[in-house]
């Protein structure tokens, strides 16, 4: 088996040789972890992989190759996945739509833990329980304006307020072939450069001052390299409504590695509220206290928000409102928060910035952040970079 997940690993670009997997057939042979899914995989990972960059491309290989295991939330009650096969599809048509109604946060809450008590059979097509193809706001395949998707893939209605299920996302790859250079181009305009280190770089200005003042003799002036001061912290959206986006944010993110010398990264969903991440795969167990983010990095760094700041309102405005947890604080307090603390800061929306005005969650986040918002195109981020470095 191990042979085979070699030879995949190879098949995925990443540079194993027989040394690295010798070292983890040792490592097995003598017992040093458990018969445990997680702990192979941290064995493997730190046995194969000898450079941080390639834990995407190993991620992605590694769930390739050990298809179906995935990471499930702790939840007190256990739904059935019988409940959710779309056992028909139906075509809704404006009429039933139109009666359909918000209940409102609260009582879309309280309605589907009483749901939760009361149910115990699977139900298709109606309108109160939880269950698949029916204008009930609790459950999958059907169709209500605002709910609680449980079981079942999204059915790209974009309206469930709460998700009732364990996500996986994928860390953006750092490594994508940009299809142009024009995000580098912009992202340029983002440097305030400053002579650091050892003098290794000639000063031809001086030199030749030097050698005119020296009756011709050589003179030679050396100076430290350049380098770009600039420092950037950059919270990425993951997940959701952003895998419409991954291709162009993949190679926003790419450019600035390579253009930034002191860029800092985390991931979050949605909206940011107590914690963060950076890592997708161990995001349940590699949080990051958002307050020591906050503390962390000092208001003289760039702030860059990306994500489309596509969500329900409730999610921005509403303590419990995120789709995946139930946040003590408004999603809205944290970014203020984050606003405050560094007055240069802007975010990059891979939305069109035509479709801005018919999202109530965007002009939300907009009108938070002060207006900073930009989208993702040549234009958009050469505007972002020249606000940023003034």
């Amino acid at each position: 088996m191990l042979i085979n997940f070699f030879y995949h690993l190879r098949a995925a670009r990443l540079p194993v040789s027989i040394n690295e997997l010798l070292t983890l057939l040792e490592a097995i042979k003598g017992d040093v972890i458990a018969p445990s899914i997680d702990e192979f995989y941290f064995l493997a990972r730190a046995t194969m992989v000898k450079d941080e960059s390639h834990y995407d491309k190993f991620d992605r290989a590694f769930g390739e190759y050990f298809n179906g295991v995935t990471t499930a939330l702790d939840i007190t009650k256990e739904i059935p996945d019988e409940w959710f096969k779309s056992l028909l599809e139906r075509e809704f048509t404006p009429e039933e739509l139109a009666r359909l109604e918000k209940l409102g946060f609260d009582k879309l809450m309280e309605e589907f833990r009483k749901r939760l008590e009361e149910q115990n059979e699977a139900h298709h097509g109606g309108s109160k329980w939880i269950g698949s193809g029916g204008t009930s706001p609790f459950g999958t395949g059907g169709k209500h304006p605002e709910g609680i998707r449980v079981g079942g893939k999204s059915a790209g209605g974009k309206s469930a307020v709460k998700v009732w299920e364990a996500r996986s996302y994928r860390d953006y790859d750092d490594e994508v072939e940009l299809g142009t250079r024009n995000i580098k181009v912009a992202l340029r305009r983002l440097r305030r450069f400053a002579r650091q280190g050892a003098d290794l770089e000639l000063d031809l200005a001086d030199t030749i001052a030097s050698t005119a003042r020296n009756a011709g003799w050589l003179d030679i002036k050396m100076v430290p390299e350049r380098h770009n001061a600039v420092k950037v912290l950059m919270l990425l959206d993951v997940g959701g409504t952003m895998d419409e986006h991954i291709k162009r944010v993949e190679e926003l993110f790419s450019a600035s590695k390579s253009e930034l010398k002191h860029l800092e990264f985390y991931y979050f969903h949605n909206c940011v509220y107590e914690y963060v991440w950076r890592n997708n795969r161990r995001r349940f167990a590699e949080k990051f206290d958002t307050w020591d983010v906050l503390r962390k990095y000092n208001p003289d760094w760039r702030l860059i928000f990306v994500g489309d700041a596509t969500m329900s309102p409730y999610e921005i405005l509403q303590p419990g409102g995120s789709v995946e947890h139930n946040n003590v604080e408004a999603g809205a307090v944290w970014l203020q928060r984050f606003a405050a603390h560094f007055p240069k800061h802007a975010w990059i929306n891979p939305e069109p910035e035509g479709l801005w005005q018919y999202r109530q969650s965007i002009s939300l986040v907009n009108q938070i952040i002060g207006g900073r918002m930009f989208p993702l195109s040549l234009e958009g981020l050469t505007r972002a970079m020249r606000l940023l470095s003034k």
